[in-house]
């Protein structure tokens, strides 16, 4: 049997301040390679509660269970380490960064994580090859970021 991508043991959570009950109780669930999953429910149900909690926001503690990515517990890691190993949180409805374009992004984000000075140049062409290669309208990379 094939190793889990991501996997939510009996997660349980309650907010990190106040005398604030569980949000959620015994959450479970399993990502297998090439599976999608929705999660859905009502206002209030705890669908937000989730996904900052497996970004590790500081707002939620996890009271007990577990979060493994690619076999490892990641349930204590901080954001960043989340975010690293490939994780992210989108938003139905981001906010426009203006001023900012997408490839402007990427060569900041890729100088800063490997200690070089990339040139716009290089960056360009190569973000335009995988564009192709991946089918995406190469217009993305100059709109602003969000």
């Amino acid at each position: 049997m094939t190793e889990p991508l991501f996997r939510v043991d009996n997660l349980h959570v309650r907010p990190a301040e106040g005398d604030h009950g569980e949000i959620l109780r015994g959450l479970s669930i399993t990502v297998g390679p090439g599976e999608i999953h929705a999660i859905m429910g009502p206002n209030g149900s705890g669908k937000s509660t989730l996904g900052s909690t497996l970004m590790g926001s500081p707002e939620y503690e996890v009271t007990s269970g577990s979060v493994q990515l690619l076999g490892d517990d990641i349930t204590s890691w901080p954001v960043d380490e989340r975010a690293k190993a490939g994780m992210f949180l989108a938003f139905q409805y981001p906010q426009e960064i203006s001023g900012v374009s997408v490839i402007q992004f990427l060569r900041q984000a890729l100088s800063s994580r490997k200690g070089i000075d990339l040139s716009v140049l290089e960056l360009r062409l190569a973000t335009m090859e995988w564009m192709e290669r991946l089918g995406m309208d190469s217009s993305f990379v100059d709109r602003y970021l969000n």
